[in-house]
C-alpha cells in the first residue's frame, strides 16, 4: 500500500502540511495525489472509529452468516447488492468456507435485529439460511484498542 494511504487509514485527520511533512513533499502533491485517489475509488470515504458502548448504549451489533444459493448469470454479486440496500447493514462480503455472505448490522435491540434478519433478511429469494452472532464486548476496532486495559492486581500463581 501506499504510503499516503497507509498514513490516511491509521489517521484521516492527519492535515495535508501533517502529510507532506511526514512524507517529504509538499501540501500541493499531497492533495492533488488524495484527490486522484478519490476520483480513482480508492479512497471510498472517511470515517471515526466510535466506542458504541461508550456512545450509543442501547446499539446492538451482530454478525449474521448467510448461506445463499446464487443465480447463475449473476453469481453473489446481485444477493449482495439486495442486501447491502437495508439501512441496517453496514457491512457485507463474499467469504470462502461453511457460509458465502457475512453481514454486520446494528439495531437498538436483540428483537429488532432478530426481526430484521427473520422477516427481511432470511426472506430473500435465495437465501438458504441464516445464523446470527451477537457481539457482547467490542475489544478493537480497525487496529483501535476501544477499552482501557485495566491492571490485575490478583497476581499470577501457577499450579
Amino acid at each position: 500500500m501506499d504510503s499516503l494511504l497507509e498514513l490516511l487509514k491509521q489517521n484521516a485527520r492527519l492535515s495535508n502540511h501533517e502529510l507532506a511533512v511526514m512524507l517529504g513533499t509538499t501540501e500541493e502533491a499531497v492533495a492533488t495525489q488524495i484527490k486522484d485517489y478519490e476520483n480513482k475509488g480508492f479512497i471510498k470515504g472517511y470515517s471515526t472509529i466510535i466506542n458504541e458502548e461508550l456512545a450509543c448504549k442501547d446499539t446492538v451489533t451482530a454478525f449474521i452468516e448467510l448461506k445463499v444459493s446464487p443465480k447463475a448469470e449473476y453469481g453473489y454479486d446481485d444477493l449482495a447488492k439486495t442486501v447491502m440496500q437495508f439501512d441496517e447493514v453496514e457491512d457485507v462480503s463474499l467469504m470462502s468456507g461453511a457460509y458465502d455472505l457475512a453481514v454486520t448490522v446494528r439495531g437498538p435491540s436483540l428483537r429488532e435485529i432478530a426481526f430484521f434478519v427473520s422477516q427481511r433478511l432470511a426472506t430473500i429469494d435465495g437465501v438458504l439460511s441464516t445464523a446470527t452472532h451477537f457481539v457482547l464486548q467490542r475489544y478493537k476496532d480497525k487496529g483501535i484498542t476501544l477499552y482501557d486495559e485495566k491492571l490485575d492486581e490478583r497476581g499470577f500463581v501457577s499450579p
